[in-house]
């Protein structure tokens, strides 16, 4: 394939992965709104009126980040691993594979599928907290590029997921186990200068800490964590990632039997 044809094998499985989620938009995009809604509704205005301040801003500002972020998280990681899944299910990757298409024109093309759901709700979630809040964006040029980063990193992860699947079930595990519990422990509804001094030292090995701290850092200008090097570690991840996911792809791992 010349470039220009495997830019548009490329830009075909992206509009491809697009229209899948669009097309049961109740299902992909609304759900995520109404979900954060409630937290803003709970945490921010209910409880957050009790909590006052958080490292001198208000807990609603505070944790308006952390709740994008972690839509962002959950929507680009479970797109692509339902996506992906479902065509090794359907037998449809391998008619893929089979064909002139470079594998890593497929890891991307999934992998951008997901972004794009990923920072769709995230953007969906932002215009809901303006009801809640008035955003202020302190570094808004670093505020699009970790939540981008955060999105590929996390399709990535959602695409080796559904590598190793074997069944649907399987594709929730990682989610319900091991996402969830990072999520919620990755500082969205809290400062980790707040736990004891051991608990901070586990907290650091949280890769959504890092995340998390660097998009808050965005709007509101206060990260507990140093900027520069969270960034290179979550670039650091996803080339790691992504050499992992096409080195299983072309070996045909999780794919054929």
């Amino acid at each position: 394939m010349n470039a220009t044809q495997t830019l548009i094998a490329l830009w075909t499985l992206v509009l491809k992965e697009i229209k899948r989620f669009t097309r049961i938009w109740p299902q992909t995009l609304l759900p995520p709104s109404i979900t954060m809604a409630m937290y803003f509704i709970i945490f921010g205005n209910l409880i957050g009126s009790r909590i006052g301040e958080m490292d001198g801003f208000s807990y609603m500002d505070f944790i308006v980040p952390g709740l994008i972020m972690m839509s962002v998280i959950t929507n680009s990681y479970s797109n692509v691993a339902s996506s992906f899944f479902s065509n090794k299910f359907q037998r449809s990757i391998e008619e893929m594979m089979v064909s002139p298409m470079p594998n890593w024109v497929i890891l991307s093309g999934f992998v951008l599928g997901g972004m794009a759901r990923g920072l769709g709700v995230g953007l969906i979630v932002t215009l809901v907290s303006l009801f809640f809040t008035r955003l202020t964006v302190e570094h808004s040029l670093l505020t699009v590029l970790v939540v981008v980063l955060t999105s590929a990193l996390f399709s990535i992860g959602g695409f080796i997921n559904a590598l190793f699947a074997n069944k649907f079930d399987d594709i929730s595990i990682v989610p319900t186990f091991i996402l969830t519990p990072l999520t919620y422990l990755g500082g969205v509804f809290y400062s980790i200068s707040m736990l004891p001094d051991f608990w901070q030292g586990v907290s650091m090995l949280n890769p959504i800490l890092y995340m998390v701290n660097v998009f808050r850092y965005g709007f509101l200008g206060v990260s507990d964590i140093p900027v520069g090097w969270a960034l290179a570690a979550i670039v650091a991840f996803i080339f790691a990632l992504f050499m992992v996911a096409l080195t299983m792809l072309e070996r045909g791992k999780g794919i054929r039997s």
